[in-house]
């Protein structure tokens, strides 16, 4: 018995290998983006909820200066494979290395507003430029 090769894992690796030439580009980078946040050990941003302290991962897909108040206010979009995430700093506007295309990891207090999650004044790291 020890002998004999196991049937299903070669279609295992077969099904996926068929999978991703079926997925479109979108789709790889969902799927890539989930796993590095899960490798982080960070909450996927499709499971937070309103008012929860959370540490999520993922790419910056927008950065958009926007006043709030008359205060001026750096907003970005985080996605991490799962939904986006509003993230923003009040009183900046811009941040050295927050640019679309960026991957980096925020911590804070989600909130609601306007039925989207926002995360504002997160303590944050930056990903290595190599590791995208």
């Amino acid at each position: 018995m020890s002998g004999t090769p196991r049937p299903d894992k070669p279609a295992g690796r077969f099904r996926r290998m068929l999978d991703r030439l079926s997925s479109s580009q979108e789709e790889l980078e969902s799927e890539e983006l989930r796993d590095d946040a899960e490798a982080s050990g960070c909450t996927r941003i499709a499971e937070c909820g309103d008012r929860q302290i959370v540490r999520v991962a993922g790419t910056l897909r927008t950065v958009t200066l926007r006043p709030r108040a008359g205060v001026p206010a750096l907003e970005a979009e985080l996605f991490d494979g799962t939904a986006p995430l509003d993230v923003v700093w009040l009183g900046r506007r811009s941040i050295a290395g927050i640019e679309p295309g960026r991957r980096l990891i925020a911590s804070g207090r989600i909130s609601m507003n306007h039925g989207r999650r926002v995360l504002f004044n997160p303590k944050y790291e930056l990903r290595p430029l190599g590791q995208e």
